[in-house]
């Protein structure tokens, strides 16, 4: 049991390495899967190789999560470990807005420099050599290079899908905030249900967004290689949806945890560490919608 006057060290762990070695394999069996695509090749090994880091990432969650957890409920942690904690999770949660930034910044850096470039405007429209012909306009449904990087037919309707998801997450930041009060309030009925609620909105944004991706490679042209419109739209609504399927996962544990009778008005951390995540998550949907989708 941990007090004022003891500071429980943890034991040395092997799953930083493991999340090391399964988050490498993970990129490198997309980046090889992406390559194929985009070479054609009939035959990839892309897919397993991610499907062989996800298990790792997977396997060295659940358990390195599971120990943090039996710690916690050990009483081992004192306030300055959950100090701590809160320090490492703010700081994780300032490494994803870096994380976002830099591909906003790409966008931003597309649409009012590099762009104008090539169309023949700015301090450096001697760029536009390199296609004398192209007029720059976003979104760019008019590729440069047509046969190397085919322009999409359309874009995505904002006030369509991306309007449902975006009420979708939005809705989903409210249950959750509720949840919290509930939790904090002693009300485990409501919080059971909000959390719940939270997470069926998460999955159902999810479901949507797999919606779209199949209309616009299907029925649009709009894929990975239609040029920079459709490598950054894809790059930053992907990223966004696969922290979203994170998050949602996250939820679910807690909710599990809930259920089993974890947490209380006075140690919450770990449900607090996941609400922060999942409002950063709604957050840079909201600047998606109106960055990628409506502007």
């Amino acid at each position: 049991m941990a007090t004022p006057d003891h500071y429980y060290v943890p034991a040395q762990s092997k799953w930083p390495i493991i999340a090391t070695i399964g988050l490498l394999v993970t990129v490198c069996g997309l980046a090889t899967w992406f390559n194929d695509l985009k070479a054609t090749r009939p035959e990839s090994h892309g897919p397993l190789i991610f499907f062989v880091g996800s298990l790792l990432v997977a396997y060295m969650m659940v358990c390195w999560f599971g120990a943090v957890i039996k710690e916690s409920r050990a009483g081992l942690y004192s306030p300055q470990l959950d100090r701590s904690f809160r320090w490492g999770m703010t700081w994780f949660i300032f490494s994803e807005v870096m994380f976002f930034a830099a591909f906003f910044g790409a966008l931003f850096y597309v649409r009012n420099f590099s762009g104008p470039w090539l169309g023949g405007e700015g301090s450096k429209a001697v760029a536009h050599m390199l296609w004398p012909n192209f007029q720059f306009a976003w979104p760019l449904l008019h590729s440069p290079d047509p046969v190397l990087y085919p322009a999409p037919k359309d874009i995505i309707n904002p006030w369509g899908l991306p309007l449902l998801n975006t009420v979708l997450l939005v809705s989903s930041s409210v249950t959750l905030t509720l949840a919290h009060h509930a939790l904090n309030k002693g009300q485990r009925g409501a919080l059971k249900v909000c959390l719940g609620l939270t997470v069926l909105l998460g999955i159902a944004f999810l479901g949507f967004q797999a919606e779209e991706y199949i209309h616009a490679y299907q029925e649009l042209g709009l894929t990975l290689g239609s040029g920079v419109y459709g490598a950054t739209f894809f790059m930053l609504t992907g990223f966004h949806g696969a922290h979203v399927t994170i998050g949602t996962l996250i939820l679910l544990v807690m909710l599990i945890r809930i259920v089993r009778g974890h947490f209380n008005a006075e140690h919450q951390f770990g449900f607090q560490a996941a609400s922060w995540y999942w409002h950063f998550v709604d957050a840079v949907w909201v600047a998606l919608f109106l960055f990628v989708y409506v502007l």
